[in-house]
């Protein structure tokens, strides 16, 4: 049987044609099928999950410093070492700090002393002020009784029964009784001054002795500064402190981390956090752990972006403008088993996803 030539080409082009067409169909098809499957996740789901890589482990770490200059006696503590709250870091040389405490407590008992001498004084004058004011009660009767006989010899002289030598003889003694009165008072209110005087002496030596407690209370203070002991648990990290080095006050010796309260800052631009609520769950992913999906919550939203609290914010009235599109720091807590929280390192990069449908607190 004798065929038509060409017609097997022509076949096979329909063919192809038609594979063609089902395959392109079917690639529609998947395409439509994926996109809508896309879009109707997105609309029900994914449109609630708003996710950033500009995130890092944060810690609030405490600088540790010394309120006293002094050369480092003792190092208690070495790098990357964990420590308690309140355990010993260093000691510095405290001799000079302890004979100033010696020192002042030494004026303190001078004070003291003084303050005991001065009221022993202080009774001694008072007893001088008595017998000043028996001596004045004796010039006061004196007194009284030579006028007493000026009076009566006076009428005596005039008539001629007594002598006019013996009236002046006993005018002369009453002058004299009255300048020992005189001189008796005077000497009662210098005596009486004198134990005001006393007195203020006394709050004078309390008030160095109070000078001195407060010195001593500095001193010593001091004293207890010379051993630097850590504020907060976590690990040590960044020291250059070493021994026999000489340190002044407020200078970084080592950092504290506290790696038991890591927390994470999620960057989220500002177009991502208008449904963001604290409370809300998070994902984390850390660089450093592939494999690890750690869980947190949404702790707290900033209340500026970055660029609010830089050193040099921007001033937008003045110039050109251009938009730049902010970032608002997240505060994320970490929701995690301890033994995985102490694998986490402040400063690790992360990737963090937050569902905003999710119940906030």
């Amino acid at each position: 049987m004798a065929t038509i030539p060409g017609s097997d080409s022509v076949e096979g082009a329909d063919h192809r044609n038609r594979l063609l067409k089902r395959v392109v169909t079917i690639i529609v098809l998947v395409v439509l099928i994926g996109g809508g499957g896309w879009l109707l996740y997105r609309q029900l789901v994914g449109r609630y999950y708003e996710e950033t890589n500009d995130a890092y482990v944060r810690g609030d770490s405490v600088t540790v410093s010394s309120r006293v200059s002094g050369y480092v006696e003792q190092l208690f503590v070495t790098d990357n070492q964990d420590v308690r709250a309140g355990a010993p870091l260093l000691r510095l040389d405290a001799r000079d700090y302890s004979a100033q405490v010696a020192q002042y407590k030494a004026q303190q008992g001078v004070a003291a002393a003084n303050a005991d001498n001065i009221r022993a004084t202080i009774s001694e004058q008072e007893a001088a002020i008595a017998q000043t004011r028996a001596e004045l009660d004796s010039a006061i009767a004196t007194q009284r009784f030579a006028d007493g006989e000026v009076a009566r010899y006076t009428p005596l002289a005039a008539s001629g029964a007594e002598t006019r030598e013996k009236l002046a003889s006993l005018r002369r003694q009453a002058e004299e009784s009255h300048a020992k009165v005189a001189q008796g008072r005077a000497a009662l209110v210098s005596a009486e001054r004198r134990v005001a005087s006393l007195h203020a002496q006394i709050r004078q030596a309390e008030a160095q002795g109070a000078s001195a407690r407060a010195q001593s209370s500095a001193a010593s203070v001091n004293l207890n500064s010379a051993l630097i002991r850590a504020s907060i648990g976590g690990r040590i990290g960044d020291r250059s402190v070493r021994v026999g080095q000489y340190v002044q006050p407020g200078v970084r010796l080592m950092s504290i981390v506290p790696v038991d309260a890591l927390y994470v800052v999620a960057n989220f631009k500002e177009t991502q956090i208008g449904d963001m609520r604290p409370g809300q769950p998070a994902e984390i992913r850390v660089d450093a752990l592939p494999g690890v999906d750690l869980h947190g919550h949404i702790e707290s939203i900033s209340p500026g972006t970055g660029a609010e609290f830089s050193l040099l914010p921007p001033q937008n009235a003045t110039g050109n403008f251009t938009k730049i599109v902010q970032r608002v720091p997240v505060r994320i807590a970490v929701d995690a088993a301890p033994d995985v929280r102490r694998r986490l390192i402040a400063g690790l990069s992360v990737h963090v996803t937050v569902n905003t449908k999710g119940d906030a607190r």
